[in-house]
């Protein structure tokens, strides 16, 4: 069951996706340019986190704002994503 109901059409969407090039073609229609790299942003933010880096230091790292990186924190925190084991 998905916890926010308006993402719903976009999960269910994404889920029709079978290849990673349609995926990323999805990825890319749905969202503009500035889009794609938070969300890029977002991702690292949870990987460097995740290593241990300091919150000051990744948001030098990535050139972002400490707020930003202080959000991602909380959600990597809450459990809403999750560490690949795989890599």
């Amino acid at each position: 069951m998905i916890k926010n109901k308006p993402l719903t059409p976009v999960v269910e969407y994404l889920m029709t996706q079978t290849t990673e090039e349609q995926m990323s073609a999805a990825l890319e229609g749905l969202l503009t340019p500035y889009e794609q790299q938070e969300l890029i942003n977002r991702l690292q933010i949870f990987e460097l986190l995740s290593q241990g880096v300091s919150q000051r230091q990744v948001a030098q790292q990535l050139g972002v704002g400490i707020a930003t990186v202080t959000r991602g924190s909380r959600a990597l925190q809450a459990g809403s994503y999750k560490i690949d084991p795989s890599k």
